[in-house]
This record gives C-alpha cells, structure tokens and sequence, in this order.
C-alpha cells in the first residue's frame, strides 16, 4: 500500500545578508549579520509537512550538489525527519540565493540556478518511491521541468496511481504556456491568483476567481484547482466552488510572509492526502500559511496539526463577498 507524500522540485539554499541600505553601482555597504536557511518547494512544503504531521512520511526529491551547501541541506531534512533517499547527485553547485535584506525594509535576490537546473525525469522514479502523492514544484524555475520533463514526471506517476500536484513561482513572462500541457496529468493545483490569471489571462481579481478556476479544470486538472490570495483562499471541484476567506490578523502578528505560499500549499496537501472536504482543506491551509507569518523566515512557525488547531481557533476571518 502507497504512503506518504514525495515533494519534488526546487530545492536551494538562502544566505541572508542583512544590509543598513543598497549601495548604489560602485558604492560599499556593510553586512551587519549573515543567516543561511534553506529555501525553495522541497525544503520548505517537506519541512512544513512533517511539523504538521511528525507521522507522516515525507520523502524529498531532487538535485544537490557535492559541496558544503547539499551537506547543509540533507543535514536539514534528517533533523526534521525528511527521507532523503530521493535525493541526486550534480556536478553543479547546489542552488542557492544571496538576498541583501535591508533592514525593516526589501530584499534583493541573486540566484545561482545551479543543481536543480538539472533536475529532471531520470530523477524521479515513482514506483521506487512509493508514495501515495508526489507534489511537483516550482514549475518556471526549473529548467528541465519546463521543457517538458514535467509532464513526463507526472505522467509517470499517475500510470502508478499516485496523486498528482505542482505549484509554480510567479515571473512577469508569457512562460506559463509551458505549464498548461502538464494539467492533463495533474490531480491538484495549488497556486496564487497571480499565477492562476497568467494562466488563463483571465485578471485575477476576487471576482474573477471562480472563472479563473473553472477555465484551469477545463485545462484536464482530475480533482481540484486552489487558490490561495491574501484574502481568501477558494477551490474548485466536482463538489463545486467553496470560498474560505482569510483570518483577521492582529496589528504586528505578522513577522514575515517568506514562506506563507508554501504553508498554505503543505496544510492543502495534508488536507487532500486526508481526504477532506474542500471547506476543510482551504480552512487548514490558511491556518498554517498564518503559522508561517508568525515567524520571519519559512519554516519555523510551523505547527502540528493540534497546536495550530487550538492557537488559530479564536480567530476571526474576514467578510468577503465575492
């Protein structure tokens, strides 16, 4: 019997530089404090999974490099019991981020494409991993995947009964096309509105999300379309279109909104692996995006199930009519 989520895709690693303020081209400025954390689909939604629930089996699939930054990550995943025998081997560098954090204020990003550029089919082998999901992220960030070693990825592993999903990153492009033949091989979809409307080129206002949804199942998406926005979240099935709006936070709840996409994406997946109704699922995966939003980086507000359950319980959620 299949068991246990696979979560496939990017996987790299973010060294934090914390700035007073950007330099101008030929100017200097001091690095206050240097902080490394991992980054990308695999670490953050495999972590994430695994707090939420420690008894599930998470397996992380992907492509590192031999080099101080892929010990850093597989001695990541082990501490939070993450199997990591679906990791592979590059001759590149393991994928990394150097982000300038101006302090209380933006950050800046440089990225090393690196391992996870190489990440593709030949890496995924959906009978040995033996899952009953596999989550495929992030589509537009992996160069393979892209060019079609995603509908491969997927296909395969619907041929051996495992539940499909993918997410994506948002780029100012016309390369979501290259998404649009995976759907058909696509169990769930689990996006924000700025991906969904460039899908579709349907504008992705609140108004609009249920014909944004309707259009990505007639795409050949098999169960559900979700949407996560900072208002609401909505989805999509043969059960109809359900709505679920966000919580009413308090005034300085949030220290940080890295990683809320990717909460919200990790409490959608436990949901769906549970087989929840879709009012269930859309209701606990905004719980656990408010759960990253409470700590500044992507993973370390996290929860089990029960905490975040009893922590988010007398919260409100907003008044949204759509």
């Amino acid at each position: 019997m299949k068991t246990g989520i696979a979560v496939a895709g990017t996987i790299l690693v973010d060294e934090i530089n914390e700035i007073s303020a950007y330099p101008s081209a030929g100017e200097l400025t001091k690095i206050k404090r240097v902080q490394r954390s991992v980054g990308g689909c695999v670490p953050n939604v495999g972590i994430d999974l695994k707090r939420l629930d420690p008894d599930l089996i998470v397996k992380a699939v992907g492509k590192i490099g031999a080099d101080d930054n892929g010990e850093y990550m597989k001695k990541t995943f082990v501490e939070n019991g993450v199997d990591t025998d679906g990791l592979t081997l590059s001759a590149l560098r393991t994928s990394f981020s150097q982000v300038m954090s101006v302090t209380g204020g933006q950050r800046t990003f440089f990225t090393y494409a690196g391992a996870s550029a190489e990440f593709g089919a030949e890496d995924v082998d959906a009978e040995k991993l033996g899952v009953k999901m596999l989550h495929l992220g992030y589509f537009l960030l992996l160069d393979k995947v892209d060019a079609g070693d995603g509908e491969k990825i997927l296909k395969a592993a619907r041929a051996q009964g495992v539940k499909t999903s993918i997410d994506l990153v948002s780029e100012n492009s016309d390369r979501y096309q290259l998404v649009l033949p995976c759907l058909q091989y696509t169990d769930n979809v689990i996006i924000n509105e700025t991906e969904a409307g460039q899908l579709t080129g349907i504008e992705p206002v609140k108004e609009n999300l249920r014909a944004i949804a309707e259009k990505l199942r007639s795409y050949g998406v098999k169960e559900r379309v979700i949407i996560h926005t900072p208002e609401l979240g909505v989805c999509l099935s043969e059960n109809g279109f359900t709505a679920v709006p966000s919580y009413d936070l308090p005034k300085g709840f949030i220290k940080g909104t890295t990683g809320a996409g990717d909460a919200f994406c990790a409490g959608a997946l436990l949901g769906i692996y549970r087989e929840w109704s879709d009012e269930e699922i859309l209701q606990f995966a905004s719980a656990a995006a408010v759960a990253a939003l409470s700590e500044a980086d992507a993973t370390s507000g996290m929860r089990t199930e029960q905490e975040i359950k009893e922590l988010y319980k007398n919260l409100t959620r907003k008044k949204i009519c759509l």
